[in-house]
């Protein structure tokens, strides 16, 4: 996971992060379908505070040094994950900086120490969710399902506080978020409360989904909407993230609602 030089462009976001080793998550997501063309339509006000500035850094062909480099930023209290981009190459982000000085300030003190070695500052405009602010919603609805689509095959593995090899289900939710530029918090029950409460038949691609697995009404899974019946998610310890169908006897029994941030 080692770059060039501080810089300052846009952050590949094309990812298949093959874990997260970032705090305790409980959402899931998964899935092959692509999501609908979505209408031009202009953006509403956003829901959930944008991405600053963020460290990335590592060029990684073998995950296992991703996982590494994430270990140990996470022991130092770090927010951090690693994802692979469109290059095929393990990288790993670090933070969510207020300013870009104090993003290479971390940075440096990370490189001198010998965590690092190069890295790349992404700055809020490098996001997706920015980009869109100047087109229209449906671009970055499309932008959310095609990074969760890069998960697909990903196994999943409940992220205790120092997991860092796989995904859960709402992790898998706030990384596709995050790599959009968009700050969804980290667990279910705190993404369905972020959000904005809509009824099934106004679904749309990139709005998350959300059920009760273990029985009663409270949140204990989520996925990711793609369009049609069909939403991403983590379905759980041994499988990998995939598609699954809304109308299915499972999910359909289990289903609370949605909610959307955009």
């Amino acid at each position: 996971m080692i770059f060039v030089r501080v810089s300052t462009g846009a952050s590949a976001l094309k990812s298949v992060l093959a874990a997260v080793g970032m705090l305790v998550l409980i959402a899931g997501c998964g899935g092959q379908s692509r999501a609908p063309e979505e209408p031009l339509t202009p953006r509403a006000k956003p829901v959930l505070p944008r991405m600053r500035y963020t460290v990335q850094a590592g060029a990684f062909k073998d995950i296992t040094n991703a996982v590494r480099l994430t270990q140990k930023l996470l022991a130092q209290k770090l927010f951090a994950y690693h994802f692979i981009d469109d290059s095929g190459f393990y990288k790993v982000r670090i933070g969510n900086f207020p300013s870009r000085e104090e993003a290479v300030e971390r940075a440096e003190r990370l490189k001198a120490a010998r965590v690092i070695d190069e890295y790349f500052i992404v700055a809020p405009g490098d996001y997706a969710a920015a980009k869109s602010d100047r087109t229209h919603e449906g671009l970055l609805r499309q932008e959310i399902v095609r990074t969760a689509e890069r998960f697909i095959g990903v196994p999943y593995q409940w992220a205790g506080e120092s997991s860092v090899s796989g995904f859960d289900c709402s992790g898998l939710a706030m990384v596709v978020y995050q790599l959009n530029g968009l700050e969804l918090p980290r667990t279910s029950g705190e993404q369905w409360q972020a959000g904005r409460s809509i009824p099934s038949q106004e679904l749309r691609a990139g709005d998350l989904v959300f059920f009760a697995t273990r029985g009663g009404n409270k949140v204990s899974h989520v996925g990711i909407y793609t369009g049609g019946d069909a939403f991403l998610h983590a379905p759980g310890r041994g499988n990998t993230i995939q598609v699954a169908s809304l109308s299915s006897d499972y999910f359909r029994a289990r289903y609370l609602g949605a909610r959307s941030y955009l």
